[in-house]
């Protein structure tokens, strides 16, 4: 009961009126606490009382006492409301009448009373003398106004590979901290890497649409699809990043000169099968002749052969414009070896992004070199290859395969332009359907 009596006096400081039946008494401690008391029962005389307001001025805070009058006698309740004042240090003189007072064997509470101090204070002080009361930490005011925000906002959408501080210079904003930069920054954008893609002119985006156009109809489930991959001994500097804890040292990373060297890869997918991938001599360079040779080599002699003559009249040979592989020389070869021009598949120009194969790189590069990973022999990178290889599974395989159909549409929807490395097409039975 007295705790709702004390709810009801705060709405009474609000109101500033005091119903009836109740008395409201008024003790002052100075101009730092004043302190009200409310009584509530059947003996309390009736008394109005009116204030100006809640709270008298200059005072820092307000304590409410509600005591009760009942048979089974006086039970009391404090609130408090209003803004707390922050009471001053302990002075000199205090501190010397809390030692002396503890020698004499007093305790906190009765020093407490005996100073008019809060029992706490002198907890505090005794715990740790030299520590006085934490100073509070006033919130720092905004660097900038809402107006520059804005122009801060339109400058990265407009230099997104520009520095914190050109962006700001932009907008003409001079004395912000490096730190604040990019605090603001990162509420509206993200970090990230600029996309890498070989350039796309008129002609490019012209001859992709032509590609899409020819080989709509085409049973991608018959091409298989070919490339070529380098591997280095240390691997892109980028990927080596990771969580390091407070007062560790980061890990050291070998530097080597390009890269330590490196292993040159080629592999082949088709349908749900890997083809390799097989291991180019170190040395070699790959021209029309060495390319020829490597692939009777390999190719050849390892897979071709084993196939039936029914599978070899329907597959299609894809393979990029290198000038190892377009070559006269390379198309004849090939021609002798029954892979001739229906079975060879033309290829546009600066379109990595078509070939599905490219994807299955990405796969195996972040296998062998996930943690930041580095090799210290061209043996043991590609015996990581190897493994790496033999871990991709034939579903993941064919869904390479079978996105083909989606990202011929892509291409024809973009008029011939960039679809991207990452872009993984969902295929749907009848897609093809929908435009034939």
């Amino acid at each position: 009961m007295s705790r709702v009596c004390a709810w009801i006096l705060l709405l009474v400081f609000r109101l500033r009126v005091v119903p009836r039946g109740c008395v409201l008494k008024f003790r002052s401690h100075g101009r730092r606490r004043v302190d009200f008391s409310l009584e509530v029962g059947r003996r309390c005389p009736c008394e109005a009382v009116r204030r100006s307001s809640g709270r008298p001025e200059g005072v820092a805070s307000i304590s409410v006492g509600v005591r009760r009058f009942s048979r089974r006698g006086t039970s009391c309740n404090f609130l408090s409301f209003g803004k707390m004042g922050q009471k001053k240090d302990l002075t000199g003189s205090e501190k010397s009448k809390i030692v002396r007072y503890l020698a004499e064997g007093s305790s906190t509470l009765k020093i407490a009373k005996l100073l008019k101090r809060d029992h706490r204070t002198i907890k505090r002080f005794i715990q740790n003398s030299q520590q006085g009361r934490k100073k509070r930490v006033e919130k720092p005011r905004r660097k900038i106004t809402a107006h520059e925000l804005r122009k801060v906002k339109r400058a990265a959408a407009t230099m997104p590979l520009a520095t914190s501080l050109a962006i700001f210079q932009s907008c003409n904003i001079t004395g912000v901290p490096k730190s604040t930069r990019c605090a603001i920054l990162r509420d509206m954008a993200k970090v990230r890497k600029a996309e890498r893609r070989p350039p796309l002119n008129k002609t490019h985006k012209l001859k992709r649409q032509d590609w899409a156009n020819k080989y709509l109809k085409t049973d991608f489930s018959k091409v298989l699809w070919t490339d070529e991959m380098r591997v280095s001994l240390d691997g892109p500097d980028g990927w080596a990043r990771g969580w390091i804890g407070k007062g560790q040292r980061a890990p050291v990373r070998l530097r080597r000169q390009q890269g330590g060297g490196g292993v040159l890869v080629w592999a082949g997918i088709i349908k749900d099968e890997l083809v390799g991938p097989f291991r180019v001599e170190d040395g070699v360079k790959l021209n029309s002749q060495s390319y020829c040779q490597f692939l009777e080599d390999t190719f050849f002699k390892q897979w071709y052969r084993k196939k039936s003559a029914s599978f070899k009249k329907n597959m299609i040979f894809m393979q990029d414009n290198a000038p190892s592989h377009a070559s006269k020389y390379s198309t004849a070869w090939l021609a002798r070896k029954g892979i001739k021009e229906g079975n060879l598949m033309t290829w546009p120009p600066c379109s990595p992004d078509l070939n599905p194969i490219e994807n299955l790189w990405s796969i195996i590069k972040c296998e062998i070199y996930k943690e930041g990973k580095q090799y210290t022999s061209l043996n043991s990178v590609w015996e990581a290859v190897v493994a790496a290889a033999r871990n991709v599974d034939g579903e993941q395989i064919k869904t390479l395969t079978e996105s083909m159909d989606g990202r011929l549409l892509s291409v024809l929807a973009k008029k011939g332009g960039y679809i991207g490395h990452g872009f993984l097409f969902v295929l749907f039975l009848n897609v093809r359907n929908v435009y034939l």
